[in-house]
Protein backbone atom coordinates (compact mmCIF):
# COMPACT_ATOMS: atom_id res chain seq x y z
CA UNK A 1 0.00 0.00 0.00
CA UNK A 2 2.76 2.47 0.96
CA UNK A 3 4.81 1.59 -2.11
CA UNK A 4 1.76 2.11 -4.32
CA UNK A 5 1.18 5.55 -2.80
CA UNK A 6 4.82 6.53 -3.36
CA UNK A 7 4.78 5.24 -6.94
CA UNK A 8 1.55 7.13 -7.61
CA UNK A 9 3.06 10.36 -6.29
CA UNK A 10 6.22 9.87 -8.38
CA UNK A 11 4.13 9.21 -11.48
CA UNK A 12 2.30 12.49 -10.83
CA UNK A 13 5.60 14.37 -10.84
CA UNK A 14 6.70 14.35 -7.19
CA UNK A 15 10.23 13.55 -6.06
CA UNK A 16 10.58 10.16 -4.40
CA UNK A 17 12.35 11.55 -1.36
CA UNK A 18 9.62 14.17 -0.90
CA UNK A 19 6.86 11.55 -1.10
CA UNK A 20 8.68 9.40 1.45
CA UNK A 21 9.14 12.42 3.72
CA UNK A 22 5.40 13.10 3.71
CA UNK A 23 4.65 9.49 4.68
CA UNK A 24 7.33 9.50 7.35
CA UNK A 25 9.92 7.23 5.76
CA UNK A 26 13.33 7.57 4.23
CA UNK A 27 14.01 6.37 0.70
CA UNK A 28 16.55 3.89 2.12
CA UNK A 29 13.91 2.34 4.38
CA UNK A 30 11.51 1.88 1.46
CA UNK A 31 14.26 0.22 -0.58
CA UNK A 32 15.18 -2.07 2.34
CA UNK A 33 11.61 -3.37 2.51
CA UNK A 34 11.96 -4.76 -0.98
CA UNK A 35 8.68 -5.86 -2.54
CA UNK A 36 6.88 -6.11 0.81
CA UNK A 37 3.99 -3.61 0.78
CA UNK A 38 3.27 -3.85 4.50
CA UNK A 39 4.31 -1.09 6.84
CA UNK A 40 7.09 -2.77 8.80
CA UNK A 41 7.51 0.01 11.32
CA UNK A 42 6.64 -1.53 14.69
CA UNK A 43 7.94 1.07 17.07
CA UNK A 44 9.98 0.21 20.18
CA UNK A 45 10.43 -3.48 20.86
CA UNK A 46 10.52 -3.08 24.63
CA UNK A 47 9.09 -0.88 27.34
CA UNK A 48 11.63 1.58 28.81
CA UNK A 49 13.00 0.28 32.07
CA UNK A 50 12.57 3.64 33.79
CA UNK A 51 8.94 4.14 32.75
CA UNK A 52 6.58 5.23 35.53
CA UNK A 53 4.10 2.63 36.64
CA UNK A 54 0.38 3.36 36.57
CA UNK A 55 0.45 3.79 40.35
CA UNK A 56 3.30 6.31 40.13
CA UNK A 57 1.52 8.27 37.38
CA UNK A 58 -1.66 8.46 39.45
CA UNK A 59 0.38 9.65 42.44
CA UNK A 60 2.07 12.33 40.32
CA UNK A 61 -1.27 13.61 39.02
CA UNK A 62 -2.76 13.55 42.53
CA UNK A 63 0.13 15.64 43.87
CA UNK A 64 -0.03 18.16 41.01
CA UNK A 65 -3.79 18.60 41.45
CA UNK A 66 -3.82 18.66 45.24
CA UNK A 67 -4.97 21.77 47.09
CA UNK A 68 -1.39 22.40 48.17
CA UNK A 69 0.23 22.24 44.73
CA UNK A 70 -2.50 22.95 42.17
CA UNK A 71 -1.44 26.60 41.92
CA UNK A 72 2.23 25.75 41.42
CA UNK A 73 4.22 24.70 38.38
CA UNK A 74 6.31 21.50 38.31
CA UNK A 75 9.44 23.65 38.59
CA UNK A 76 8.15 24.70 42.04
CA UNK A 77 6.60 21.38 43.05
CA UNK A 78 9.80 19.34 42.62
CA UNK A 79 11.98 21.53 44.94
CA UNK A 80 9.26 21.59 47.61
CA UNK A 81 9.03 17.81 47.55
CA UNK A 82 12.82 17.59 47.73
CA UNK A 83 12.78 19.78 50.85
CA UNK A 84 10.60 17.13 52.47
CA UNK A 85 12.96 14.37 51.41
CA UNK A 86 10.52 13.07 48.80
CA UNK A 87 11.18 12.34 45.13
CA UNK A 88 8.33 11.47 42.77
CA UNK A 89 9.65 12.38 39.33
CA UNK A 90 11.73 14.96 37.54
CA UNK A 91 10.35 18.28 36.35
CA UNK A 92 10.32 17.12 32.73
CA UNK A 93 8.38 14.00 33.74
CA UNK A 94 5.87 16.12 35.63
CA UNK A 95 5.38 18.27 32.55
CA UNK A 96 5.15 15.26 30.24
CA UNK A 97 2.54 13.46 32.35
CA UNK A 98 0.45 16.60 32.84
CA UNK A 99 0.61 17.22 29.09
CA UNK A 100 -0.51 13.65 28.41
CA UNK A 101 -3.41 14.18 30.82
CA UNK A 102 -4.36 17.45 29.03
CA UNK A 103 -3.60 19.54 32.11
CA UNK A 104 -1.14 21.99 30.55
CA UNK A 105 -3.12 25.10 29.67
CA UNK A 106 -2.70 28.84 30.15
CA UNK A 107 -5.06 30.33 32.68
CA UNK A 108 -7.38 32.92 31.21
CA UNK A 109 -6.09 35.74 33.43
CA UNK A 110 -2.44 35.00 32.68
CA UNK A 111 -3.06 35.24 28.93
CA UNK A 112 -5.97 37.58 28.29
CA UNK A 113 -7.52 37.22 24.84
CA UNK A 114 -6.62 39.99 22.43
CA UNK A 115 -9.12 40.34 19.62
CA UNK A 116 -8.32 41.80 16.24
CA UNK A 117 -9.22 45.46 15.71
CA UNK A 118 -12.47 46.16 13.93
CA UNK A 119 -12.48 46.21 10.15
CA UNK A 120 -12.75 49.70 8.65
CA UNK A 121 -13.66 50.29 5.01
CA UNK A 122 -13.30 53.67 3.28
CA UNK A 123 -14.68 54.56 -0.15
CA UNK A 124 -13.65 58.21 -0.12
CA UNK A 125 -11.43 60.77 1.63
CA UNK A 126 -11.98 61.99 5.20
CA UNK A 127 -13.51 58.69 6.32
CA UNK A 128 -10.53 56.77 7.70
CA UNK A 129 -7.08 57.97 8.70
CA UNK A 130 -4.03 56.44 10.32
CA UNK A 131 -1.41 58.14 12.46
CA UNK A 132 1.77 57.31 14.29
CA UNK A 133 5.06 58.71 15.57
CA UNK A 134 8.46 57.63 14.25
CA UNK A 135 12.02 58.34 15.34
CA UNK A 136 14.29 60.65 13.37
CA UNK A 137 17.95 60.24 14.26
CA UNK A 138 19.88 63.29 15.39
CA UNK A 139 23.63 63.92 15.19
CA UNK A 140 23.90 63.10 18.89
CA UNK A 141 24.12 59.38 19.54
CA UNK A 142 21.04 58.16 21.44
CA UNK A 143 19.07 61.38 20.88
CA UNK A 144 16.09 61.44 18.52
CA UNK A 145 13.47 63.76 17.14
CA UNK A 146 9.89 62.60 16.74
CA UNK A 147 7.86 62.87 13.55
CA UNK A 148 4.07 62.95 14.00
CA UNK A 149 2.12 62.04 10.83
CA UNK A 150 -1.59 61.68 10.02
CA UNK A 151 -2.39 59.96 6.70
CA UNK A 152 -5.71 59.50 4.93
CA UNK A 153 -5.96 55.76 4.33
CA UNK A 154 -8.17 55.99 1.22
CA UNK A 155 -6.13 58.59 -0.68
CA UNK A 156 -2.77 58.07 1.12
CA UNK A 157 -2.45 61.84 1.39
CA UNK A 158 -0.53 63.19 4.37
CA UNK A 159 -3.12 65.37 6.10
CA UNK A 160 -0.87 66.75 8.81
CA UNK A 161 2.57 66.36 10.32
CA UNK A 162 5.03 67.94 12.71
CA UNK A 163 8.43 67.27 14.27
CA UNK A 164 9.17 67.69 17.98
CA UNK A 165 11.91 66.71 20.38
CA UNK A 166 9.52 64.81 22.69
CA UNK A 167 6.62 62.35 22.45
CA UNK A 168 3.52 63.88 24.02
CA UNK A 169 -0.22 63.37 23.69
CA UNK A 170 -0.74 67.14 23.99
CA UNK A 171 1.29 67.64 20.80
CA UNK A 172 -0.68 64.89 19.06
CA UNK A 173 -3.95 66.55 20.05
CA UNK A 174 -2.63 69.89 18.77
CA UNK A 175 -1.87 68.26 15.41
CA UNK A 176 -5.45 67.01 15.09
CA UNK A 177 -6.75 70.47 15.98
CA UNK A 178 -4.50 72.00 13.33
CA UNK A 179 -5.81 69.59 10.70
CA UNK A 180 -9.35 70.70 11.60
CA UNK A 181 -8.45 74.39 11.30
CA UNK A 182 -6.67 73.95 7.97
CA UNK A 183 -9.69 72.14 6.49
CA UNK A 184 -12.67 74.25 7.62
CA UNK A 185 -15.08 72.71 5.12
CA UNK A 186 -14.49 69.17 6.37
CA UNK A 187 -16.70 67.59 9.02
CA UNK A 188 -14.59 65.38 11.29
CA UNK A 189 -17.53 63.89 13.17
CA UNK A 190 -17.53 60.17 12.42
CA UNK A 191 -13.96 60.26 11.13
CA UNK A 192 -12.07 57.11 12.22
CA UNK A 193 -8.51 57.73 13.38
CA UNK A 194 -6.47 54.54 13.79
CA UNK A 195 -3.23 54.26 15.75
CA UNK A 196 -1.19 51.86 17.85
CA UNK A 197 -1.32 51.60 21.65
CA UNK A 198 1.41 54.10 22.55
CA UNK A 199 1.11 56.60 25.36
CA UNK A 200 0.58 59.63 23.10
CA UNK A 201 -2.21 57.76 21.30
CA UNK A 202 -4.15 56.99 24.46
CA UNK A 203 -3.30 60.10 26.50
CA UNK A 204 -6.13 61.95 28.22
CA UNK A 205 -5.71 65.14 26.20
CA UNK A 206 -5.68 63.26 22.90
CA UNK A 207 -8.76 61.17 23.70
CA UNK A 208 -10.63 64.22 25.03
CA UNK A 209 -9.86 66.14 21.82
CA UNK A 210 -11.09 63.27 19.64
CA UNK A 211 -14.27 62.96 21.68
CA UNK A 212 -14.95 66.71 21.43
CA UNK A 213 -14.50 66.66 17.66
CA UNK A 214 -16.59 63.52 17.22
CA UNK A 215 -13.60 61.53 15.93
CA UNK A 216 -13.74 57.76 16.50
CA UNK A 217 -10.45 56.38 17.88
CA UNK A 218 -9.32 52.95 16.72
CA UNK A 219 -6.33 51.03 18.09
CA UNK A 220 -4.07 48.19 17.02
CA UNK A 221 -3.34 45.15 19.12
CA UNK A 222 -0.35 45.56 21.44
CA UNK A 223 2.97 45.02 19.62
CA UNK A 224 1.29 44.18 16.28
CA UNK A 225 2.59 46.61 13.67
CA UNK A 226 0.62 44.83 10.92
CA UNK A 227 -2.58 46.32 12.36
CA UNK A 228 -1.41 49.78 11.24
CA UNK A 229 0.16 48.95 7.86
CA UNK A 230 -0.47 52.11 5.85
CA UNK A 231 1.40 54.48 8.13
CA UNK A 232 4.20 51.93 8.57
CA UNK A 233 4.54 51.74 4.78
CA UNK A 234 4.69 55.54 4.64
CA UNK A 235 7.50 55.62 7.21
CA UNK A 236 9.42 53.03 5.20
CA UNK A 237 9.08 55.18 2.06
CA UNK A 238 10.32 58.19 4.03
CA UNK A 239 13.37 56.52 5.53
CA UNK A 240 14.33 54.68 2.32
CA UNK A 241 14.18 57.92 0.33
CA UNK A 242 17.62 58.47 -1.30
CA UNK A 243 17.76 62.00 0.14
CA UNK A 244 17.06 60.85 3.68
CA UNK A 245 20.00 61.96 5.88
CA UNK A 246 21.09 58.64 7.34
CA UNK A 247 23.66 60.38 9.52
CA UNK A 248 20.90 62.27 11.34
CA UNK A 249 19.43 65.75 11.61
CA UNK A 250 21.24 68.63 13.24
CA UNK A 251 18.15 70.19 14.83
CA UNK A 252 14.36 70.03 14.98
CA UNK A 253 14.18 72.90 12.50
CA UNK A 254 16.38 71.12 10.00
CA UNK A 255 14.24 67.99 10.37
CA UNK A 256 11.07 70.02 9.77
CA UNK A 257 12.52 71.56 6.61
CA UNK A 258 13.45 68.15 5.21
CA UNK A 259 10.09 66.58 6.12
CA UNK A 260 8.27 69.52 4.51
CA UNK A 261 10.03 68.81 1.21
CA UNK A 262 9.30 65.09 1.52
CA UNK A 263 5.58 65.68 2.24
CA UNK A 264 5.29 67.98 -0.78
CA UNK A 265 6.89 65.30 -2.98
CA UNK A 266 4.85 62.48 -1.46
CA UNK A 267 1.50 64.23 -1.83
CA UNK A 268 2.02 65.92 -5.19
CA UNK A 269 4.64 63.96 -7.17
CA UNK A 270 4.80 60.40 -5.82
CA UNK A 271 3.03 57.90 -8.11
CA UNK A 272 1.64 55.63 -5.39
CA UNK A 273 1.34 51.96 -6.39
CA UNK A 274 -1.51 51.26 -3.98
CA UNK A 275 -3.89 53.76 -5.57
CA UNK A 276 -3.33 53.17 -9.27
CA UNK A 277 -0.01 55.02 -9.66
CA UNK A 278 -1.51 58.46 -9.18
CA UNK A 279 -0.47 61.03 -6.60
CA UNK A 280 -2.22 61.06 -3.22
CA UNK A 281 -3.24 64.69 -3.72
CA UNK A 282 -4.89 63.90 -7.07
CA UNK A 283 -6.83 60.98 -5.62
CA UNK A 284 -7.85 62.99 -2.57
CA UNK A 285 -9.68 65.58 -4.68
CA UNK A 286 -10.88 63.18 -7.41
CA UNK A 287 -8.51 64.26 -10.20
CA UNK A 288 -7.32 60.67 -10.55
CA UNK A 289 -10.54 59.74 -12.38
CA UNK A 290 -9.60 61.87 -15.39
CA UNK A 291 -5.94 60.83 -15.18
CA UNK A 292 -6.79 57.11 -15.31
CA UNK A 293 -9.34 57.66 -18.09
CA UNK A 294 -6.66 59.40 -20.15
CA UNK A 295 -4.30 56.49 -19.61
CA UNK A 296 -6.96 53.99 -20.74
CA UNK A 297 -7.66 56.01 -23.86
CA UNK A 298 -3.93 56.24 -24.64
CA UNK A 299 -3.54 52.48 -24.37
CA UNK A 300 -6.65 51.88 -26.51
CA UNK A 301 -5.23 54.05 -29.29
CA UNK A 302 -1.90 52.25 -29.03
CA UNK A 303 -3.63 48.88 -29.40
CA UNK A 304 -5.56 50.13 -32.43
CA UNK A 305 -2.26 51.11 -34.07
CA UNK A 306 -0.48 47.85 -33.24
CA UNK A 307 -3.09 45.18 -32.32
CA UNK A 308 -0.54 42.36 -32.66
CA UNK A 309 1.33 43.66 -29.62
CA UNK A 310 -1.58 42.78 -27.32
CA UNK A 311 -2.67 39.15 -27.14
CA UNK A 312 -5.66 40.00 -24.95
CA UNK A 313 -6.54 43.33 -23.35
CA UNK A 314 -4.57 46.43 -22.44
CA UNK A 315 -3.69 47.53 -18.94
CA UNK A 316 -6.89 48.34 -17.08
CA UNK A 317 -5.68 51.45 -15.19
CA UNK A 318 -8.40 50.80 -12.62
CA UNK A 319 -9.22 53.04 -9.69
CA UNK A 320 -9.32 51.20 -6.33
CA UNK A 321 -12.82 52.03 -5.15
CA UNK A 322 -12.43 51.02 -1.51
CA UNK A 323 -9.61 50.55 0.95
CA UNK A 324 -9.92 48.23 3.95
CA UNK A 325 -7.96 48.53 7.16
CA UNK A 326 -7.59 45.25 9.10
CA UNK A 327 -9.97 43.20 6.89
CA UNK A 328 -11.81 40.40 8.62
CA UNK A 329 -11.76 36.81 7.44
CA UNK A 330 -15.45 36.71 6.53
CA UNK A 331 -15.35 33.05 5.46
CA UNK A 332 -13.95 32.04 8.84
CA UNK A 333 -16.48 34.24 10.64
CA UNK A 334 -19.36 32.64 8.77
CA UNK A 335 -17.99 29.17 9.48
CA UNK A 336 -17.74 29.87 13.20
CA UNK A 337 -21.22 31.37 13.27
CA UNK A 338 -22.81 28.38 11.53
Amino acid sequence: MIRELVDEAVAAGARRWRACEVIGLTVRTLERWGDDDDDRRHGPNSVPANKLSDTERRKLVAIATSAEFRDRSPSQIVPLLADRGEYVASESTFYRVLRDEDMQHHRSRSRPPVSRPHEHVADGPWQLASWDITYLRSLVRGQFFYLYVVEDVWSRKILGWDVHDIECNDLAAALVERIRRENPGVELRGWVLHSDNGGPMKGATMLATLQRLGVIPSFSRPSVSDDNPYIESLFRTLKYCPEYPSSGFESVEQARQWVARFVDWYNNAHQHSGIGFVTPAARHVGDDIAILATRRATYARARDRHPARWSRHTRAWERPATVTLNPENHAQTERLAS
